[in-house]
């Protein structure tokens, strides 16, 4: 027999009945006291919700709290999702520009979402989905729709209660899959935001309405230390709690982030002005690298207390051996390799984070630091291409829109295929090493993208037949995870050791398969296809050391426990570059000292 909710009841349960909640292999036997709670044979486990609110400032890190308080649960057997409310009126990140909101993550259903998602899937080695990020444009948008069609039966539609409970039904929709046993929501923005208030207002109600051991509120905060002072003041916390506190939701962990250290006196006074326990205080400490804050998180017990005030009281021991073995490699390297990153939105780290990411997967597979040297493309010219891609183990050409600094990839793609220096293109990265094989290679001087160039006599890059009659921007590219034929025998099935992949797509070009032959002619090859609409997908040079650019964005599905294979294969192609490299320098110097 399980418990459900009174929407679902069949006749009352007694007060204080245990309930057998099973978490894989665990089952956890718990109280709860809610009145609401009904016996019923229907195969569905009630989920508890944790919700993560900041304050002071923007940009503390409640994404990778977040994430690394569900790693914990996770690794004790708990299964856990976490989503995002975003409280911009954009639909979905798609249309922002890179410096507007850092990249645009691209889940398996095909949902353009925000970067946070990213460290969700990285941390916990499980999908997102369109459900997992919900923002105040996709929430107004539901709801005017639904006035439009009627379904208000002509009332007054208004924030409360027609915006709130939107929201709330997007916050328990994963929840009531039955798929989860913990949903952790994280709540963009900063408290005293006028547009997250209704967030809140959101968070206040479920408070309310659901049993209170199922409902715990996390406010992440500053502790900011002044220097001149010496000292680590509170006063921000305060203020941010009580601001909280005024909107009806008060938290029950704060979680401090600090660049020193918390001594007890400061943890108790915090407790004692923000109305919360001591062992509640939650030190952050700023961290070497966000893949160390799971462990921090484990030493200061949040995923114990989190546990015990949502009314779990029997748990086993974390299971993260994975986790510090891969951590070990990451802080342990045994050499370094040096990559270039050539892009366009390099002032900005957020517009590259899944790469960036990536190459710290790869890394540590490979036992080596990656230092990433970011070469912004615009500036990159025939004449100081050497000068500025000199020194270089590898050079990785990022995906992007638009025509500024398109000029700069093509002439550093031209540098990696003629020195032999292990090159990787991903999205518009493929295409500029087709551009450039197409003018440099097969002597089509005009060759181009109809993206920069619509009246380019050579389109060997052309837009995807059914993209040419969409008119809206938003969610129309081709999204998602697509299929992929990889050749026996290619470089891409060395890499991936197989012949049938899936990967995440965002583009709306594509390689023009009129040209497929002339360029397999001359030596570049197309190594992986989608066999249903014949896309390119893979294109490679097989008398090269190492040159391939994939159509998709494998950066996209790497995670600390799953690094993307071709991201894997390109650093330890890199790596040989950079022993062969010091070998010969080795010898030269020998030579010229005999």
């Amino acid at each position: 027999m399980l418990l459900l909710r009174d929407e679902q009841k069949v006749q009352e349960c007694p007060k204080g009945i245990p309930l057998e909640r099973r978490n894989h292999s665990l089952i956890v036997a718990q109280k709860f006291s809610s009145k609401n709670i009904y016996l019923t044979d229907q195969p569905f486990i009630m989920a508890k919700y944790i919700f993560v609110t900041g304050g002071v400032t923007s940009s503390l890190g409640k994404g990778i709290i977040a994430a690394s308080l569900a790693k914990l649960l996770q690794s004790r057997g708990f299964r856990v999702t976490i989503q995002k409310f975003d409280p911009y009126i954009n639909v979905d990140p798609g249309t922002l520009n890179p410096y507007e909101h850092g990249e645009c993550y691209v889940t398996e259903d095909g949902a353009e979402t925000d970067l946070d998602l990213g460290h969700y899937e990285r941390f916990l080695n499980t999908y997102t989905s369109q459900a997992n990020n919900v923002t105040t444009g996709r929430i107004y948008q539901t709801v005017i729709n639904k006035e439009r069609a009627g379904d208000f039966l002509g009332k007054t539609v208004q924030v409360v209660p027609h915006i709130t409970d939107e929201i709330k039904r997007r916050m328990l929709l994963l929840g009531k899959s039955g798929n989860y046993d913990i949903v952790i929501s994280e709540l963009g923005g900063t408290v005293g935001d006028i547009e997250s208030l209704p967030f809140i207002e959101a968070v206040r109600q479920l408070q309310w309405e659901l049993p209170e051991d199922d409902v715990v509120v996390v406010h992440l905060t500053l502790i900011p230390y002044l220097r001149a002072a010496k000292e680590l003041k509170t006063k921000p916390t305060q203020h941010s709690v009580k601001m909280l506190s005024e909107t009806g939701v008060h938290p029950d962990i704060i979680v401090c982030r600090t660049e020193e250290p918390l001594n007890n006196d400061i943890k108790r006074k915090i407790a004692l002005f923000c109305n919360v326990k001591q062992e509640a205080v939650i030190e952050a400490m700023d961290a070497s690298t966000i893949y160390e804050v799971p462990l921090l998180m484990l030493r200061e017990k949040l995923d114990v207390i989190c546990m015990k005030k949502l009314g779990i009281n029997v748990f086993p021991e974390p299971d993260l051996e994975k986790w510090k073995v891969f951590l070990d490699k990451l802080k342990y390297p045994k050499s370094k390799v040096t990559i270039g990153l050539i892009g366009k939105y390099i002032e900005l780290q957020d517009a590259y984070k899944s790469i960036l990411e990536s190459f710290i997967h790869a890394g540590a597979m490979n036992e080596v630091k990656v230092q990433v040297v970011n070469v912004h493309s615009e500036f990159i010219t025939k004449e100081n291409v050497e000068e500025k891609l000199e020194g270089l183990d590898g050079l990785l050409v990022a995906p992007g829109f638009g025509n500024r600094g398109i000029e700069g990839k093509i002439i550093a793609v031209q540098y990696a295929r003629e020195k032999k220096l292990p090159f990787f293109g991903i999205c518009l990265g493929m295409q500029m090493a087709v551009i450039e094989f197409g003018r440099n290679v097969l002597g089509l001087k005009d060759a181009h993208s109809t993206e920069m160039d619509p009246n380019t006599p050579d389109p060997v890059i052309n837009m995807m037949e059914e993209q040419k009659k969409i008119k809206m921007m938003g969610g129309t590219m081709r999204l998602g995870a697509y299929p992929c034929e990889i050749k026996e025998g290619t470089l891409a099935h060395k890499i991936y050791h197989e012949t049938h992949i899936t990967e995440r797509h965002r583009h709306r070009f594509e390689f023009n398969n009129d040209y497929l032959e002339q360029f397999e002619s001359k030596g570049m090859i197309a190594s992986g296809k989608n066999n249903e609409t014949g896309l390119v997908e893979i294109m490679e040079l097989p008398d090269h050391p190492f040159f391939i650019g994939v159509q998709y964005h494998p950066e996209l599905k790497s995670s600390v426990e799953r690094p993307a294979p071709v991201f894997v294969s390109f650093i330890g192609a890199a790596k040989i570059y950079n022993e062969k490299k010091h070998v010969y320098k080795t010898s030269a110097l020998q030579d010229a000292l005999i």
